[in-house]
């Protein structure tokens, strides 16, 4: 697999300015910006549908992106430049429930092919935010789990946790979607397609692997976050996430929360409260302070920054897996 290099924010901009194609995978925000030739041009609203869109489409797609490198993509606001230009894009990849302003823009940019995330796999919930916190997903916690179930047929999709590119099986099945619709849509590369589609199937599949050997011999299955993006990889290689806050990393964990967080750490062994690199690490520390608790970088991959330079998806998984093995004490 050809490591990326990514460029820092400041660099990508003037390379925008200057209309460097080159440069459009790691793009300026701006989907006016067409590719060059007749490249098909591919606009993916955040970082892991970027990857995507660069790894299986290769030398014949231009791939700008929505979202800018160290942007926290729930934030996501869209000039009227980005609205407007995204009526020039060829195929449209997003993930509905994550960036309410991009699915209301896509809604409304008229463009044929549009490509959502969320439809090519199965979206699940793990908890939901019940009187201002997450109860996450843990089997040894029926009460919270049947809670958090009740709260999340309140409403159609309420509660369903759009993160399935943390889970390296479904982030496989989106990425099957991805090649065929590219396939549909490039049809004279089909088979350049296919071929990426597989290279990166198989290497997506050796990650899970690695995940289910690193993660099998554990001193404790539970872990603590501030953000609560990990469900699915939780669920996947029989761990338990204890989100401090819910699905948004902004949020404020409320009172009642934090005891419940002290006595999770307390009867599970937890040994570190993980926080995240586009938010701040202020409750990660507070809390592991209060608990005698050490704290790390678990990367929920919503965006690349300047100090992930030379990482791709690829590469903070494995950093993730790395940070878990030391704090579930992996054998």
């Amino acid at each position: 697999m050809n490591v990326r290099r990514l460029i820092p924010t400041a660099a990508v901009a003037g390379a925008a300015v200057l209309g460097l194609t080159t440069l459009s995978a790691c793009s300026s925000s701006d989907a006016a910006d067409r590719g060059s030739g007749d490249k098909l041009n591919v606009v993916a609203s955040f970082y892991p549908m970027q990857f995507l869109a660069e790894e299986i489409g290769g030398s014949h797609v231009s791939v700008t992106t929505l979202t800018k490198p160290g942007v926290e993509p729930h934030d996501l606001e869209l000039t009227p430049r980005q609205i407007g230009g995204l009526g020039d894009a060829d195929l449209i990849l997003f993930l509905k429930g994550i960036q309410p302003a991009v699915d209301d823009a896509v809604a409304q940019s008229g463009v044929e092919n549009t490509v959502d995330a969320a439809k090519l796999t199965t979206l699940e919930n793990h908890g939901t935010e019940v009187d201002g916190h997450d109860h996450g997903h843990d089997e040894g916690e029926e009460h919270a789990h049947e809670e958090g179930e009740e709260h999340a047929h309140e409403g159609e999709g309420a509660g369903a946790d759009p993160h399935i590119w943390l889970d390296p099986v479904k982030y496989a099945e989106v990425a099957e979607g991805v090649g065929k619709s590219l396939e549909k849509a490039d049809p004279d590369h089909a088979a350049d397609y296919r071929k990426n589609t597989d290279t990166l199937v198989g290497e997506l599949n050796a990650l899970n692997t690695a995940y289910e050997t690193g993660l099998k011999d554990t001193a404790t299955t539970t872990f603590i976050t501030t953000h609560s993006a990990f469900g699915y990889l939780a669920e996947r290689y029989g761990l338990t996430q204890e989100g401090i806050a819910g699905i948004d990393p902004e949020a404020e964990p409320s009172p009642a929360r934090i005891n419940e967080i002290h006595g999770v750490a307390e009867k599970s062994r937890a040994t570190t409260v993980f926080f995240e690199t586009l938010a701040s690490d202020k409750t990660a520390k507070t809390l592991a302070k209060d608990l005698g608790l050490k704290t790390g970088v678990l990367d929920p991959l919503e965006g690349i920054t300047d100090k992930s330079e030379g990482a791709d998806y690829i590469e903070v998984m494995k950093s993730n897996l790395a940070a878990l093995q030391k704090a579930l004490g992996a054998k």
